[in-house]
């Protein structure tokens, strides 16, 4: 059976999450495995083209994995018929015009979240994509990590019994850059870049509550710029003037209670650099990106309070941990191919730019919260 192509223009895999997710880990991984596999067993290969504005550092990545097309000229690319899908992880602020051009030359269009900086212009791009019928999709791609699949699994069971709440933390210190260089962008740390951790991750608080657990109605959140100044790649200091840290609490549907801690300037010490916790009636369990513990009624201990003495229960003891029963593959590579096998046959496709609109306006409500120092519903979203 022949192989066939599908043309796929990618822009902003300069950047660490474009490079290392999307173009080595999806786009390449899935080439060099012969293509995407349709249900008729059928293989569709990838030919990408790479699409950025410095031309030296595009013609070497390029080089470096055999990718055949690169080019500076992104209306030229988008002009191709040949080219069908569409893909984005460059600047927030530039996706929805990015988008647009390219929903406006009949492509396929799948980007990195948030889809853009504020609700009303999510919306428009996903009503636009709806208006000129492409596919259209946004990554989600802590659903399709082993941890959190797991997590899922045992709701869907009813492990849980009637889920009461979620304890979520996520995090690690980014250090400040003077005596010690930042493993993150200086512009998530300046407002006007479009920096903070809100917008950043909020988005993906938003879909993994709705999914994992239950639709999130309204938020209450406080934020904080716990370090004001900071020090960019070049060295030179700035005034951080971002929010690095968010202290959030979300009313689930069914009344459930959400809390997560997102910050930058926090030392870990927990299972992973980002955990959730479910409490239930008939049961808990605890879930980082790759592993997850559960706790039933049946083995749960029974501590007493007593200030007086050293504490004799290790409450590490008490938990089994859900074996993985599959193989697991990269989160992002795994969308990739859903999203492909929308493109190509229709498949199922749950996480469109609707739903990415879903993350930016919680985000949303929750940067008003913080201002307004109240509760936030959050109304219902169509196209």
């Amino acid at each position: 059976m022949a192989v066939k192509r599908l043309g796929l223009i990618m822009h902003g895999v300069t950047g660490r999450m474009g490079y290392n997710q999307h173009l080595v880990r999806s786009v390449l991984a899935i080439r060099d495995q012969g293509g995407v596999t349709l249900s008729d067993g059928s293989r569709v290969q990838l030919d990408p083209i790479i699409v950025g504005r410095d031309a030296g550092k595009i013609r070497a990545l390029a080089e470096k994995h055999g990718i055949a097309r690169h080019t500076t000229d992104l209306a030229a690319a988008l002009a191709n018929p040949e080219d069908t899908v569409f893909f984005d992880a460059a600047s927030t602020r530039l996706r929805p015009a990015l988008l647009r051009q390219a929903i406006d030359a009949g492509k396929h269009v799948y980007c990195e979240k948030p889809v853009s900086e504020g609700l009303d212009e999510a919306l428009a791009i996903a009503r636009h994509a709806r208006a000129k019928g492409v596919r259209n999709g946004i990554v989600h791609d802590k659903l399709s990590l082993p941890g959190l699949i797991k997590l899922k699994r045992l709701r869907d069971s009813g492990f849980f019994g009637r889920i009461l709440s979620v304890k979520g933390d996520f995090g690690y210190w980014v250090f400040e850059g003077d005596w010690m260089p930042a493993q993150r962008p200086s512009w998530n740390y300046r407002a006007a870049d479009g920096g903070g951790i809100v917008s950043d991750m909020l988005c993906h608080w938003r879909y993994v509550l709705d999914n994992v657990v239950a639709p999130v109605r309204s938020v209450s959140c406080h934020t904080a710029v716990h370090i004001p100044e900071r020090w960019d790649e070049a060295g030179q200091s700035y005034k951080a003037d971002a929010d690095d840290a968010a202290y959030a609490t979300f009313e689930l549907e069914g009344g459930i209670i959400a809390q997560i801690n997102s910050s930058w300037c926090t030392r870990v010490r927990r299972d992973d650099l980002v955990t959730f916790q479910i409490d239930g009636t008939h049961g808990s369990a605890v879930a980082g990106l790759h592993r997850c513990f559960s706790q039933h009624r049946v083995n749960t201990p029974k501590p007493v309070w007593n200030p007086d003495q050293p504490q004799a229960l290790n409450f590490y003891e008490g938990w089994e941990e859900v074996p993985d029963n599959m193989v697991f593959d990269n989160g992002f590579k795994v969308q990739w191919e859903g999203f492909l096998r929308h493109v190509l046959e229709d498949a199922p496709w749950h996480y469109t730019l609707l739903e990415g609109a879903k993350g930016v306006q919680l985000a949303e409500a929750g940067y008003l919260s913080a201002r307004e120092r109240r509760w936030v519903d959050l109304a219902p979203l169509e196209v």
